[in-house]
């Protein structure tokens, strides 16, 4: 078959398709969170003594770890017999429901990532736990999904110990040595954020929304789409790597990404960077008194995430540096560091690339074996 049947075909293709496509029946299941959110969780069967959870990215989804097929983590895995299990958090594509909410509403978009780490990470272990009646699970976590990781582990250290392993692909916690144009980019997001909230835009990059339609028809242009989309945006602000990101690939990207998140989800992220502290949401100082009993937002207590954690981290990465990884590592009590070799290694190339069997995937799953 041409690379174009497979792209036009994978285009259409959601999780459960993309599994089934590559030899894999993907079970859905709904978790339900102590604060009413439905999440959709896919699970492609395996050994039930070794489960893994895939947690996606900002704007991202469980899709991420699939849409390259058997060059994807997600159906590598699967080939080695694990049980995988893939998250999406609340207000992507897959996870738009609640028990008592509508996603019209502007108290439905009331999140950030405090949200996720702290109401939907352990919903969906304590589920996974469950199912698999298992005490321990490992997880995989790329950009801000080991972001919710360590936000769990310094909010609820109980779960530490369900928690026998995080494999942090791009790792996302500090962003104080960003530079031009994603720290541009962050100085920005402030603003913008105030701008949609006075336009009562509380959820942004829905499927729907004109922007997201703008986007798609932009990116599927062959040749310029790959100039303005991946070049021009994607290189631009996760490093330049077009060896692992052929131009055939970004219809297949394009048709599920970016997905909904929230507005405060995305002035979140830029708080951590503009006042270098990982710290939770500030609302500003009198909402802050109302909310956490003090002027500034209190941080994340890195030394509370006790779970063990890989960090594995791109020479090339223009959000993840490695001077911001060195800091979250001196600050993480159970660690290993891990600098892929592969010189080009950008921040996307973790999910998105197309050799990351050769050039990151035994890492993986060398480091997997070694806890399991």
């Amino acid at each position: 078959m041409s690379s174009a049947f497979h792209t036009n075909e994978d285009r259409k293709l959601n999780f459960n398709g993309l599994g089934f496509k590559h030899g894999y029946n993907v079970e859905e299941h709904n978790v339900e969170t102590e604060d009413g959110y439905i999440l959709k969780l896919f699970h492609i069967q395996g050994d039930t003594r070794r489960p893994v959870l895939l947690v996606h990215g900002i704007i991202d989804s469980s899709d991420t770890f699939i849409i390259r097929g058997n060059g994807s983590l997600a159906i590598s895995l699967a080939n080695r017999g694990y049980d995988i299990w893939a998250i999406n958090t609340r207000g992507n594509r897959y996870s738009k429901a609640h028990k008592y909410l509508n996603p019209n509403e502007e108290s439905f978009w009331n999140f950030s990532f405090h949200e996720m780490g702290y109401y939907d990470l352990p919903a969906t272990i304590d589920y996974v736990l469950e199912r698999t009646n298992q005490k321990q699970l490992s997880a995989i976590g790329h950009s801000q999904g080991n972001t919710l990781f360590y936000v769990l582990g310094s909010t609820r250290p109980e779960y530490n110990d369900k928690v026998n392993l995080l494999i942090a692909l791009a790792p996302i916690c500090f962003l104080h040595n960003v530079k031009p144009p994603v720290s541009t980019l962050l100085e920005l997001l402030p603003t913008v954020g105030n701008i949609l909230q006075m336009l009562g835009m509380d959820e942004v990059f829905s499927d729907e929304s004109v922007l997201n339609k703008v986007i798609k028809l932009i990116c599927n242009k062959k040749e310029v789409g790959y100039e303005l989309c991946a070049r021009g945006v994607l290189f631009a602000i996760g490093g330049n790597d077009p060896s692992e990101f052929e131009p055939e690939f970004l219809p297949v990207v394009v048709s599920r990404y970016p997905t909904s998140t929230s507005r405060k989800n995305g002035v979140h992220v830029a708080q951590v960077a503009l006042r270098k502290s990982f710290s939770q949401y500030d609302y500003g100082p009198i909402r802050n008194i109302a909310v956490y009993n003090t002027i500034v937002p209190p941080s994340y207590d890195l030394g509370k995430v006790k779970m063990r954690v890989g960090l594995f981290v791109g020479r090339n990465d223009r959000l993840s540096s490695i001077r911001d990884t060195e800091l979250l590592r001196d600050q993480l009590p159970n660690v290993e560091y891990h600098l892929l070799e592969y010189k080009k290694l950008n921040h996307l190339d973790h999910v998105w690339g197309r050799n990351m069997y050769q050039y990151l995937f035994p890492y993986i799953f060398s480091v997997l074996k070694k806890y399991n």
